[in-house]
């Protein structure tokens, strides 16, 4: 069981780091936020489309990382 799971942690932590990295750069409104481009600095963008999927992709991949991760701890202790 724990071969099982430890293998999956690393299926989805490879997936989560493929999802974070496929995610487009937001370089340039942090960059317009600390030279002083006030005006956009709390307008909130609503993703679309493909950067929507990858969010939401992340997200899952991040909540089953962290679930199969304390999974692993608690069979670890017990």
């Amino acid at each position: 069981m724990t071969n099982v799971l430890t293998i999956l942690l690393l299926v989805v932590g490879f997936l989560l780091i493929v999802t974070v990295m496929m995610q487009p750069s937001k370089q340039q409104d942090a960059l317009s936020a600390l030279s002083g481009g006030a005006a956009d600095l709390f307008t909130e963008r609503k993703s679309r489309g493909f950067e929507a999927v990858l969010r939401r992709t992340t997200v899952v991949l991040g909540t089953v990382w962290f679930i199969i991760a304390l999974a692993l701890m608690y069979l670890a202790a017990h």
